[in-house]
């Protein structure tokens, strides 16, 4: 597949090609993914393939951007609605490491980070579906919150964006840098935690 800004063609087996290639990407990563293997794991020619996506940067993208929505809809629907605000944020804050801790979710940003220069299409799908979303989802929780008085919040994006950073303390360098793959329960509750009481710390009611 060779670069290209092409948009992508929708049609009767584009969900079968993206569930196909989300298979291989979360198995082998962006690298180790071969169309030949999207292509037999989706159940379709390379052909139909290429009709949908000329370009694997730009499939990864979609899948990416498909699985960062289904991750930030399911981070706040694991609590009860009468759950406190430290434990909306707890479920949420532990849903997001999950995320970005593991293999796919490590590819997926440094793949959209790395190419965004050449391939700006890439990095603006990347910010939609990641961070910006994660930061609508919290804003919206954190409204609510702070109508039944539960928040004390007045810039309510940079409150979101503050929790999303300190949920990746002391993770996303070791990760980003390769030192540490692999994260004990103990270690990821003790950042998570932390996270939680700092952000009540300021803004709990």
């Amino acid at each position: 597949m060779t670069a290209t800004a092409d948009k992508i063609r929708k049609g009767r087996k584009y969900d079968q090609v993206l569930d196909g290639a989300r298979t291989v990407f979360m198995k082998d990563g962006f690298e180790g993914a071969s169309v030949d293997d999207i292509a037999k794991t989706a159940g379709v020619s390379k052909a139909t393939l290429y009709s949908y996506f000329p370009d694997k940067r730009l499939l990864f993208a979609e899948v990416a951007k498909t699985e960062c929505i289904r991750q930030a809809d399911n981070a706040l629907e694991v609590v009860a609605d009468d759950a406190s605000p430290a434990e909306v944020l707890y479920a949420a804050g532990s849903k997001m490491i999950e995320f970005f801790t593991s293999e796919f979710g490590l590819s997926m940003y440094r793949i959209c980070t790395a190419e965004s220069g050449r391939f700006p299409e890439l990095g603006q799908r990347f910010y939609k579906s990641g961070p910006l979303l994660v930061r609508e989802r919290l804003v919206d929780y954190f409204h609510k919150a702070v109508a039944k008085g539960q928040l004390g919040i007045t810039d309510f994006d940079l409150a979101a964006d503050q929790f999303a950073e300190l949920c990746k303390a002391s993770f996303f360098p070791s990760l980003l840098c390769g030192l540490e793959t692999d994260f004990t329960r103990e270690e990821i509750d003790r950042v998570l935690n932390g996270a939680v009481e700092m952000f009540m710390a300021r803004h709990g009611v």
